[in-house]
Order: structure tokens, then sequence, then C-alpha cells
């Protein structure tokens, strides 16, 4: 289902763009809207959430896939938290679904799925790290890489196989995609905007993404 939102852009409290394969960090209070939007079109997003006053509770991929009964996200998709509680809601969709199982590319998943060479390519899990290491909200808060678990790749095309397998597949977005999310507690975000080039989850070329937050 697709839902359109009513918001426009020149009442956002927070407008910026996130370069091709950065990462970025944030915070997004209870009751905001926070948008991610889809630039130039297939572009794989690679975000974790975490209770911005207690980092120990995120994003859990096993408690929302459980509790909505549904691998991919889409409009009214819950994302609940480590300790079962509602953190984010998805309350408008013009891409359709996103993936929860894909994980996040790394040099060791790399150079399995690729090819040795592939190695040092620089990747979500490199991104991840380096926001926790470098960025203000997430050193406050004395994170580190014991806080990388399993990530939602927004825009991302990862079908399962009959066999039970997983496929990368071309992206379902398009130039000017977004998803919006309200929150329903105070949420720090961490986002890889991927700069994978060797499966077709970019189109191969890692573009630009726009983040928007509202009050709510």
């Amino acid at each position: 289902m697709l839902i359109e939102s009513t918001l426009a852009p020149e009442n956002a409290v927070l407008d910026e763009t996130c370069p091709a394969g950065e990462p970025w960090t944030g915070l997004v209070k209870k009751g905001q809207i926070f948008r991610i939007l889809d630039l130039e079109g297939n572009q794989a997003v690679d975000t974790l959430f975490y209770n911005a006053h207690d980092p120990e509770e995120r994003y859990s991929a096993v408690d929302t896939i459980r509790r909505q009964g549904n691998l991919y996200l889409g409009v009214g998709s819950v994302l609940y938290s480590s300790e079962g509680r509602p953190m984010l809601t998805i309350v408008a969709d013009t891409c359709g679904r996103h993936d929860t199982l894909g994980g996040a590319c790394a040099a060791e998943s790399n150079t399995v799925r690729y090819a040795l060479d592939k190695r040092p390519m620089h990747s979500c899990r490199d991104n991840f790290l380096r926001a926790l290491s470098h960025c203000d909200c997430a050193r406050q808060r004395a994170m580190s890489k014991r806080d990388i678990t399993a990530n939602i790749n927004f825009f991302m095309n990862v079908p399962v196989t009959p066999e039970g397998g997983l496929s990368f597949a071309d992206g379902i977005s398009a130039p000017g995609k977004y998803v919006e999310l309200r929150a329903e507690m105070d949420v720090m975000v961490l986002i890889s905007n991927c700069p994978q080039l060797n499966n077709p989850c970019n189109a191969y070329n890692p573009t630009p993404i726009r983040l928007l937050i509202w009050n709510g």
C-alpha cells in the first residue's frame, strides 16, 4: 500500500542531505515525523534506531517481524525495540516495501559474496563504526561496535527464494520516493547511506539521500 505525505519540506525543522556512501546520525523526538527520501532512485539506506535515553534498547528485527507477521516493512508497520516497545510507525510510504533481512555489507561479507579483492572496499559496517566513533550523539552515549545489530534496509529489494535463501535484486524505488516514520519514543538514528558497488541494491551507483524532520 502506498500513501503520500501531506507534509511540506518548507515546514521541516531539519532538512539535510547525506552524501552517497556516507553515514548520518540524528535525534528524532517522540511525536516527530522523520522522512528518508531517495533523491536519485534505487539507493539502499541501512538504518538502526536506538532509544535516545538508553541505547541498550534498540530496534529489534526479530520482534518487529514476529509482531507484524511480515518480513517486509510498509505503511502501518510498527518498529519494535529489544524491550518489545513500539519505537516508530511508518505513516507514509511511496516505495512500498523495505527489507529487514539483508543486513549491512561489511569487509567480510564482501569477501565471501564477491571476491577476496573486494575486502578493502568501503562498507556499511565501516560507516556505522565511523559514526559511532566520531558523532557527538553516539559518543555521548558511550556507544561502540557492540551496539551494531540487525538493521533495516530502506528501499532495498531482497526477495526470499522458494528455497528460503536471500537474493539481492534490482531496487523498486525511484527518484523522489520516500518513507516517513512517526517516533513513538525519543530515538537516535544511525544511517549508512550504503556504498555497495557489487550488487544491484544501489543500481551499482551510490547516490545521496535527503533527510527531513517535522514536529508532530
